[in-house]
């Protein structure tokens, strides 16, 4: 056998499909294969030489950890990532091997490839099995929302993402869910201001078509219609380019759009718009869900309070109007001047009959709170102004209420919740803030509702300092602390049903406040005539299930 190898290692290495790569122990390039060159997006070998390489040199080289659905696991790999960033074009991620050069320990010898689109491909599937973990939570719609489109904006890297989903009716939008977007109460209602202006709205086609829409260089087109002008301050905080909105489908019929903002640069494929499918479907699941949950728990909680109503009613307000009675005549036979001296006789009357008006009184109120269209058959402001009057009536409590006229605005179901939400905040003031005065607000503002209940009491501290409720131990502190407990966290629950928020400030000496902002929905008006400024003094509303049907609508 000759002493020559048949293959010289400089052709091995010049065919190599791998990039290979030596390195200095400075970790800067000395030589690379023609493979390594253009994995790093270079021309030639010498315009990457001296130049730093993105590896791991040392210890650290060789050893990564890679999990399923978490970003570190304890599964050990022999592969390190790395990410380089070539002289034009996008960023790409490297695996690779790297092994100190035996014959001198000065260099090292680096096998790496390119894991760009694989790592992409993880992270889409990560994402999706985390929207599926999210969605098989307790967690309110908001939350699982605001969570599906954090894990849009992390997988493929996107500016920002809005879920927004249409009511039972499908004529009103509200937005749900957000990452990368600042919250912003006033978005709807400045949407339709653009609306108004002649601006599209890409995601009413999005509903007419069901079907992905994709705009190309979307920011630029609004930065340069003066249509956009109320929302292009806003929409300029991202860095952003293009724009895609895609439907909510569920059951056959549109829930929503979920819109993505891509940032300058990034590419939207087939594989890009089948992951936002993917979430979409993901997103449309949980509205369905949460709808067919909270109609199952309504049917339940109306039949649970027509039932006690019933039986309140019919037995124990009966009989305490009965004691009522007995006492009347123990008066009138004190009145008489028999055997037993009149004057106890009618101060016994005196003190059953207050006692009997008062638990009357306590139990019709509670036969009121259980009917559960308390807030439908009256409206919020009656509704919350009986309320206040049967409690200020059983406890003594000096109550405020201040309400705009805007009130009617708002539809049944949230004005209950509103209701409840207010309810469950001046039972936890009469049964531990010890407090003399209560102050309420209702209001409408900008298409966004707000709701406040003050009290004087003792307020709550971090060290306890007010004996609070069970559920406010738990989590309620001064200042901005996120407070826990059942009764709260149902509180926060009816919140977020509607895309809203509650926050609660309480302190030692200034009592608490808790405050509800629910943005209200908004219907989406037909085109504009050709003249803006009449289709600002005449904004007519389409509905959007017409919007969403092509054969009605050419929005």
């Amino acid at each position: 056998m000759p002493d020559t190898p048949l293959v010289g290692w400089d052709d091995i290495a010049a065919v190599a499909p791998d990039g290979l790569a030596v390195l200095d122990c400075v970790g800067r390039f000395v030589r690379l294969n023609p493979a390594a060159v253009a994995l790093c997006g270079a021309g030639t070998e010498a315009e990457l030489l001296g130049a730093p390489a993105p590896f791991a040199l040392g210890e650290e080289a060789g050893v990564c950890w890679a999990g399923l659905l978490d970003e570190h696991s304890d599964e050990r790999s022999d592969e390190q990532v790395a990410h380089w960033v070539p002289a034009s074009g996008a960023r790409r991620e490297f695996a690779y091997r790297a092994r100190t050069l035996a014959s001198d320990p000065k260099f090292t010898v680096v096998s790496f490839r390119d894991v760009t689109d694989e790592s992409h491909r993880q992270r889409r599937l990560v994402a999706i099995a985390r929207t599926s973990i999210a969605l098989a939570s307790e967690g309110s719609l908001g939350s699982t929302l605001d969570a599906v489109a954090q894990q849009i904006v992390q997988a493929d890297g996107l500016a920002g993402a809005q879920i927004l989903t249409l009511d039972d009716t499908g004529r009103e939008l509200r937005l749900m869910g957000s990452a990368g977007l600042r919250h912003w109460d006033s978005f709807l209602d400045r949407l339709l201001e653009c609306r108004d202006r002649g601006a599209r709205l890409v995601m009413l086609d999005t509903l007419k078509e069901r079907e992905p829409v994709v705009v190309p260089h979307r920011w630029a087109q609004i930065r340069e219609d003066p249509a956009w002008e109320p929302l292009r301050s806003y929409l300029g905080e991202l860095n952003w380019d293009s724009f895609v909105s895609v439907p909510l489908m569920a059951r056959g019929r549109p829930e929503g759009v979920l819109n993505a903002y891509f940032a300058p640069g990034q590419e939207i494929g087939s594989r890009t718009l089948e992951f936002l499918a993917a979430m979409a479907e993901q997103a449309a699941l949980a509205v369905d869900y949460a709808t067919l949950l909270q109609s199952e728990r309504e049917g339940a909680r109306r039949n649970e309070r027509q039932r006690l109503a019933r039986d309140l009613h019919d037995s124990i307000v009966q009989q305490v109007f009965s004691i009522g009675m007995q006492a009347n005549a123990a008066g009138v036979l004190g009145s008489r001047g028999g055997p037993v001296p009149a004057p106890v006789v009618q101060k016994f009357a005196d003190e059953v009959g207050t006692l009997s008006r008062t638990v009357l009184a306590d139990l019709r109120a509670m036969v009121h709170e259980l009917r559960p269209p308390s807030s439908a058959r009256l409206g919020l402001e009656d509704a919350v102004s009986a309320l206040v009057k049967s409690t200020e009536n059983r406890t003594g409590l000096s109550i405020r209420l201040q309400c705009d006229q805007e009130l009617d605005v708002i539809e049944p179901e949230p004005a209950e919740d509103v209701y409840r939400i207010v309810a469950e905040a001046i039972h936890n003031v009469v049964k531990h803030a010890e407090a003399t005065t209560v102050t309420i607000r209702l209001g409408v503002h900008d298409h966004t509702l707000t709701a406040s209940v003050r009290d004087d009491g003792r307020g709550l501290t971090e060290s306890g300092g007010r004996e609070a409720a069970p559920e406010a131990k738990a989590g309620r502190t001064a200042g901005t602390t996120r407070y826990h407990g059942y009764g709260l966290t149902t509180m926060r629950e009816r919140a977020e049903r509607w895309g809203g928020t509650m926050r609660i400030r309480s302190g030692a000496k200034s009592g608490t406040t808790v405050r509800v902002v629910i943005p209200l929905p908004v219907r989406v008006p037909e085109s504009p005539p050709t003249d803006p400024e009449s289709s600002r003094s005449t904004p007519r509303a389409v509905p959007l299930r017409e919007a969403a049907n092509p054969a009605r609508s050419g929005s």
